[in-house]
């Protein structure tokens, strides 16, 4: 894969631009360590301008980088992406085919520059039924990135959080029926072993743009204690602005996990 397009990512300046109160300093913000982004608003926005629905998916594509970069350089751990869900099979085919040729295409575009700045790639979700161009597109950028420490790009395709807590369950009751796992040793931590995400922390902030105030089936056990924010602006206006004043708006809360 060739890289044919490079954008350098902002810098500290140009970020802290993008506040309205340009005194403010990105290394005062509570970064969360995992955001977690319901990227909704793709069909509208390519509606309002007379386009067709894939055109606004391939914009929200230019989105994903935008955010990807700011995420870097807030020195975020893990960014999770609800790219395709196990119910937008429903969708018409044409416009199902477009996704999934959106990660290969993301890819061969951008792959190069997030090694270059030390990016981690990762999916979640059901690979298997993913077309075979779309599946050598992830795991061959899964590969190239594996080495790198920096932010953990995580890309959830054909994942609906209700299918991935049953085949948890599945796996888990196979465990114990091969007694490779005891009923008296199982708890959340254990259960969540047999998740997607294992290994990983559980998302502190949940975004979604599109002005939606539902989860849509994603990351129901993980999200149980996220802070959620919601925003009315659809993915592809989504800016770097609206990132940072989710992250900021984060950082004022408190999170008491059910206590004082």
């Amino acid at each position: 894969m060739e890289n044919t397009l490079k954008i350098p990512f902002l810098n500290n300046k140009q970020i802290e631009k993008t506040f309205h109160n340009p005194e403010e300093d990105i290394s005062d913000l509570h970064t969360p360590d995992h955001v977690a982004i319901i990227m909704d608003g793709n069909g509208r926005w390519a509606g309002n301008r007379g386009m067709p629905r894939v055109a606004g998916h391939k914009e929200g594509v230019s989105t994903v980088v935008k955010i990807v970069k700011i995420a870097v350089k807030c020195k975020v751990k893990v960014l999770t992406l609800y790219t395709f869900s196990t119910e937008n099979w429903k969708r018409p085919k044409s416009e199902v085919d477009s996704i999934l040729r959106l990660p290969k295409e993301f890819l061969s575009i951008y792959l190069p520059e997030l090694i270059a700045n030390n990016v981690r790639i990762e999916a979640i979700g059901d690979m298997e039924d993913l077309p075979t161009h779309t599946r050598e597109a992830v795991q061959y950028a899964i590969d190239r990135t594996k080495v790198n420490d920096g932010l953990q790009l995580n890309i959830a395709l054909n994942y609906g959080s209700r299918h991935e807590i049953l085949k948890a369950m599945k796996k888990m009751f196979t465990d114990l029926n091969d007694e490779k796992l005891s009923l008296d040793d199982l708890d959340e931590q254990h259960f969540s072993k047999y998740l997607y995400t294992t290994g990983l922390k559980d998302p502190d902030l949940l975004i979604r743009t599109g002005g939606e105030k539902r989860l849509s089936n994603f990351l129901l056990w993980q999200l149980a204690y996220t802070e959620f924010w919601f925003t009315d602006v659809l993915w592809p206006d989504f800016s770097e602005t609206e990132f940072l004043h989710a992250l900021k708006e984060y950082g004022q809360r408190k999170r008491r996990y059910g206590g004082i």
